[in-house]
């Protein structure tokens, strides 16, 4: 699959400090069917989990937003 980037994704990566390919990495190996999907995940060298909200559409994955996740779901 191919993993792209939006530019609001790229925006936000860059004013929460969170590298590009720390996102191509929780996304690799991710096999999701098509459609919109939230993804969280904690990763090494951050304080909070990290949100990651994608669009899979024919084998490309679309990263749409990513920014680090300040409340927790109940």
């Amino acid at each position: 699959m191919k993993i792209k980037l939006s530019r609001h994704a790229k925006r936000r990566a860059r004013l929460y400090k969170i590298s590009e390919s720390t996102i191509k990495e929780i996304l690799t190996g991710i096999n999701l069917p098509q459609g919109k999907h939230e993804i969280i995940k904690t990763v090494k060298g951050y304080k909070l989990p990290i949100k990651i909200v994608i669009s899979v559409e024919n084998d490309i994955i679309t990263v749409i937003t990513n920014y680090p996740l300040k409340k927790r779901r109940k």
